[in-house]
């Protein structure tokens, strides 16, 4: 009896982008939009999205953190990157699904090393041990001024609970955090998108689905 073919490899979608930008809403959409086209969808977060990178996010959340250096921040992320590529993103990609993911490798070369001052070199070596291949299809950097996710974080935030320890820093770590999120597009035009994310969720989610016809869904014929 003849073996079957090996399953296609799915694809890998990130979405990125600064505080309040819109990237969990999105993300959910477009997993959501993929599903009822037919195309097994998987959604997933950083840091988390497997059970010991959820533990790590915790601890990255949390309030009572010692003072640190952006480098030793960058360290948490990547354990934490490295669980959840084992457990969720390769398994998933190897079974030809597609899988999306709420921040990835790109957030920690902006949070960490454009805004936090880690050196962009340590990063990427890091990165290739961990993330090796495992690179994202299409990155979707949602877009905006610092200062209206700001608001945007505020205004979702429950009554009475604190800021997380990113949303707290100051409007200039914001702004060189935008800034290390459009230098990311500007050199890996071919892997990623800019999208303007100060309007209202659906045309931002239509504005997203013409980029996904275009570059990943063409490939396939749908």
């Amino acid at each position: 009896m003849a073996s079957q073919p090996p399953a296609a490899r799915g694809r890998f979608i990130t979405f990125e982008g600064g505080e309040g930008s819109g990237k969990s809403t999105q993300a959910r959409l477009l997993a959501e939009r993929l599903k009822h086209a037919g195309i097994d969808t998987v959604l997933t977060r950083e840091p988390g999205g497997s059970p010991f990178a959820e533990q790590v996010r915790e601890f990255i959340l949390g309030q009572k953190h010692a003072a640190h250096a952006a480098l030793a921040e960058a360290l948490l992320f990547y354990a934490a990157r490295a669980d959840h590529l084992e457990a969720t993103i390769r398994p998933a990609l190897t079974a030809g699904k597609w899988l999306i993911a709420d921040r990835f490798s790109d957030s920690t070369r902006a949070y960490q090393g454009a805004a936090g001052g880690a050196h962009a070199a340590a990063i990427e070596t890091i990165d290739r041990v961990v993330v090796a291949g495992t690179v994202p299809d299409l990155t979707l950097i949602l877009d905006l001024p610092p200062e209206e996710g700001l608001r945007r974080a505020a205004d979702r935030r429950p009554a009475g609970a604190a800021s997380d320890p990113f949303e707290s820093r100051d409007v200039a770590f914001h702004k060189r955090l935008r800034a290390g999120f459009q230098a990311i597009a500007a050199a890996e035009p071919q892997r990623c998108a800019v999208i303007e994310a100060s309007g209202p969720a659906a045309p931002i989610a239509a504005q997203i689905w013409r980029t996904i016809e275009v570059r990943l869904l063409a490939q396939r014929g749908l």
